[in-house]
């Protein structure tokens, strides 16, 4: 009898998923594991991720990540939250041939830098090849991708300490009425205070 490797048990995480059948027939995949330390292990089912893409390599998918973490580095933040920018650019991607194709030259432009593998140069040099970019298309595609993917979602919200959107009551009653580094406006520069 042939013994079949469950993918599916990696755990996913706010919609990355990872199935056999989507393996198979997708062009590639990010997985990793979440640090017990992390915020986010203790919101997760689990502490494995995994991402299957459509249109993206697994290399140009980690290559990304990695890009991504330089145009908007947080050391403690988990790749599970930078790999959503790397499925909103595989959605764009598998969506739009001029998209699909400005992350794949993109990305063989980082690794004609590297070599072959951008992946491999060293961190100081990675900073220096990102920053040469900046004015490329791919470039500025993973950065007005990130600005939105990488900030706006519950996992980048408990790292940070954000409460998420407030309602109608507006952060008062949430205990965010904390700003101290600033003197209290005038009464009448307020508006009024919303009932809780």
């Amino acid at each position: 009898m042939k013994r079949e490797t469950n993918i599916e048990s990696a755990v996913p995480l706010a919609g990355l998923k990872a199935s056999r059948r989507n393996l198979l027939k997708g062009a590639g995949m990010l997985s990793g594991t979440l640090a017990l330390s992390s915020t986010l292990a203790a919101l997760a089912p689990g502490r494995a991720w995994a991402l299957d893409m459509k249109a993206l390599s697994s290399h140009q998918g980690r290559v990304i990540l990695r890009f991504t973490r330089y145009l908007y580095p947080h050391p403690s933040l988990e790749d599970a939250v930078y790999a959503l920018v790397v499925k909103d650019l595989d959605d764009k991607a598998s969506a739009d041939a001029d998209s699909k194709n400005t992350l794949a030259q993109g990305v063989a432009q980082l690794d004609q830098i590297g070599g072959e593998d951008w992946l491999k140069r060293s961190a100081a040099l990675q900073e220096i090849d990102v920053a040469s970019m900046e004015s490329t298309n791919f470039f500025k595609l993973v950065r007005s991708t990130a600005v939105v993917s990488l900030y706006s979602n519950e996992m980048a919200y408990a790292h940070f300490g954000y409460g998420g959107p407030a309602g109608n009551t507006g952060y008062l009653y949430k205990g965010f009425n904390d700003l101290t580094w600033l003197p209290d406006p005038p009464p009448t520069a307020s508006g009024p205070i919303p009932p809780s």
